[in-house]
């Protein structure tokens, strides 16, 4: 197979990327400081090909894909990894920075799933298709504060998700999933996060943003494995190939199954307190 991975320059990326070339297999890493993954190209000249990507640029997107198609003449699996965390309230946040914050996380992996899909149909052979999986979080599931935009940006990954795979004939063959990381070891919140300045109107103890800045930005252990998260979506990878029928989204790490399974028992909760008053609005004789 070849892979085509973004933000493999540090965190899941790269480990996934390092995890695929261990297997023998080929991969196009992209991301935007290339040097970072210099010394995986030296270990494995015949399986990568690195590709210099800013998400945001449609054009080295296609490039990208282009040199793939000239190395390699097909494109199997795509892993769209890259993206950055945005913590401020939403007071503190500019409009310029949220609309980055979407422009790499929700409307660079547009790019790349649109590009994907005329390879998975149109180049490689009939009826092979190709494989897609969206990195999302917790956070595209169950919003926190100090992460709105952030997690706005998940949550419009996740739904268009949705509606991507549902629009895909089946003899494309053409599947994948949303996977939904719980919290791991990364540079996420800190190097390759940009944070705001508080607002001084949330910075009191008891406010909520302020408890979880303080609680983000501690060096606590997190419970999920970064090497076994790489190898769980080669897993999938194999599983869906294999004939797996994957759901929409996996979750990856107990704290990620606890936390999203929490929200769900709270919308159904919900749903069950307020269904009468739905029934509000339904026209008469409707039962």
């Amino acid at each position: 197979r070849v892979w085509y991975i973004t933000g493999t320059s540090s965190g899941l990326g790269r480990t996934l990327l390092e995890e695929v070339l261990a297997n023998g297999e080929r991969a196009v890493g992209t991301c935007r400081n290339t040097s970072a993954i210099t010394d995986l190209a030296t270990k494995y000249p015949d399986q990568l090909l690195v590709q210099s990507v800013d998400v945001t640029n449609a054009q080295q997107i296609k490039d990208s894909f282009a040199a793939a198609l000239a190395r390699w003449n097909r494109v199997d699996v795509v892993v769209n990894n890259a993206g950055y965390a945005l913590f401020g309230e939403i007071e503190s946040i500019t409009e310029e920075e949220a609309k980055h914050n979407f422009e790499v996380q929700f409307w660079g992996v547009v790019r790349v799933m649109k590009e994907a899909v005329r390879i998975f149909r149109e180049v490689n052979p009939p009826g092979e298709g190709g494989r897609i999986f969206n990195v999302s979080t917790i956070g595209g599931y169950r919003a926190n504060p100090t992460l709105s935009y952030y997690s706005a940006s998940k949550f419009a990954l996740e739904g268009f998700t949705q509606s991507f795979l549902q629009e895909m004939s089946p003899e494309w063959n053409i599947k994948g999933c949303v996977v939904q990381p719980g919290g791991f070891a990364s540079e996420w919140r800190f190097s390759s996060a940009k944070i705001t300045t508080p607002h001084p109107a949330y910075t009191n103890d008891n406010n909520a943003c302020h408890m979880f800045r303080t609680v983000v930005r501690a060096n606590i252990p997190y419970i999920g494995n970064l090497k076994k998260m790489g190898k769980t979506i080669v897993k999938l990878a194999d599983l869906s190939a294999n004939g797996t029928e994957l759901p929409l989204r996996v979750q990856l790490g107990s704290d990620s199954s606890f936390l999203v399974g929490q929200q769900a028992k709270n919308t159904l909760r919900d749903l069950e307190a307020w269904k009468e008053f739905s029934k509000e609005t339904d026209e008469d004789g409707m039962d």
